[in-house]
């Protein structure tokens, strides 16, 4: 099998496919936003329980992405990325066509866990495609494909939206992305070689972690990166609504969001090699909390929002370099995939309670503006405690004393 799929494993086909693939994943799933006011109507719900649905597929994904990524490691990212493919449509499907609340939050843990295949075991394909020195740019090209997808993505979800109303939008959505089974053929490698006796077994690499107090607070930042993304990317289309503007200008603000991450992503890892990585979320995040409490204490109207969405989208996914660069530095190179993927778990973590908590809170009091003061502070936060961690890899001794 893997003599007939030597063609399709040449670099520049893992760099295509899993470039579309990230493009697919991370496009439609940033466009449910769209989708929460009309659902919620059709089927007579809160505004709850679309969020918690979107709420627990992002728990599921934050769960499933330490395994994903370990397995994935081990045997090559082909059957997880396939697999993983397989759930995210079915998933689709079912939060088109359930129509019990019950239903429809399974459907979205489902598609959550299917999320976790097709994304970040990704780049690990790719990273180990390409040689070192050209690893860097790759990466690059593959997570502005994923921002770019949801620039894409949005106007066109919300064309299906408008033209076939929400169950169907989401069984079309269903049906294209089976496409992304095609894409899974170059994500089979070769079998990956065994790792050498003097390795870290699981129990050291995690010990060696959970002692670090940097990595700590990186996964406490992480938190509030989840935080500010699920709440904005799910209630923020509804809440311009609220405020009198039309449902095409929130599929333009989160939009622009995927737009102009594609350039923070990137000026985020390049001045990652010039300065200190976690001065830069430290940056990150007090910036968001500005930007939030101007955006809630001015008017709202078409160009605040997109003010809004263009400096956001600047600080959107820019998290992910730093953090992942941090931990390499520390850690090493041969376990990130792990480690990071516990620190995407309290990534999650936060998603959850931002998605689930502006529902919540919007149907108790009618308003957001509790959750939105919230991300002020959780940004703050984010702020101070990434502030002090140290960016120095563990020295031999240092890990003989774990």
């Amino acid at each position: 099998m893997f003599q007939v799929l030597d063609k399709f494993r040449q670099p520049i086909f893992v760099l295509i496919a899993g470039s579309i693939l990230l493009a697919l994943a991370f496009g439609i799933r940033h466009s449910f936003g769209i989708f929460l006011i009309p659902v919620s109507e059709k089927n007579q719900w809160g505004r709850e329980v679309f969020a918690m649905g979107l709420a627990f597929q992002n728990l599921m994904w934050g769960i499933w992405q330490p395994f994903t990524g370990r397995i994935s490691d081990k045997i090559g990212a082909g059957l997880v990325v396939f697999v993983g493919s397989i759930l995210y449509s079915l998933g689709l499907f079912l939060m088109g066509f359930l129509s019990t609340q019950t239903g429809f939050v399974i459907a979205s843990g489902i598609l959550g866990i299917g999320i976790s295949g097709v994304t970040f075991p990704i780049f690990g394909a790719i990273s180990r495609s390409v040689t070192p020195e050209k690893r860097s740019i790759s990466i690059g090209i593959a997570m502005s494909s994923a921002s770019l997808g949801q620039f894409i993505m949005l106007p066109a979800s919300l064309a299906l939206l408008q033209n076939f109303g929400p169950t169907l939008a989401f069984g079309i959505l269903s049906i294209f992305t089976l496409v992304m089974l095609v894409l899974a053929v170059p994500m089979f490698e070769k079998p990956i070689q065994q790792t050498s006796t003097q390795d870290l077994s699981l129990g050291e690499i995690l010990t060696e972690a959970f002692n670090h107090k940097g990595f700590w607070l990186l996964c406490f930042g992480f938190f509030v990166c989840g935080f500010h993304i699920l709440f904005i990317m799910t209630h923020a289309p509804a809440f311009l609504i609220d405020r009198g503007l039309s449902p095409q200008i929130g599929t333009i603000v989160l939009a622009l969001i995927g737009l102009f991450n594609i350039f923070g992503t990137y000026y985020a890892g390049l001045l990652g090699s010039k300065i200190r990585k976690p001065l830069i979320l430290s940056f990150i995040y007090a910036s968001r909390a500005v930007i939030i409490l101007i955006f809630i204490l001015f008017p709202v109207s078409n160009l605040t929002a997109y003010l809004f969405a263009s400096l956001m989208g600047i600080l959107w996914l820019s998290t992910i370099p730093p953090t992942q660069g941090t931990i390499t530095t520390v850690f090493g190179v041969k376990n990130m995939s792990m480690l990071y993927g516990i620190a995407f778990l309290f990534h999650q973590v936060g998603a959850f309670l931002g998605g689930w908590l502006g529902g919540k809170v919007y149907d108790v009091t009618g308003s957001y503006d509790i959750v939105w003061y919230i991300s002020i502070a959780l940004g703050v936060f984010g702020a101070i405690i990434n502030y002090p961690i140290e960016e120095k890899a563990i020295t031999k001794l240092e890990r003989q004393t774990v």
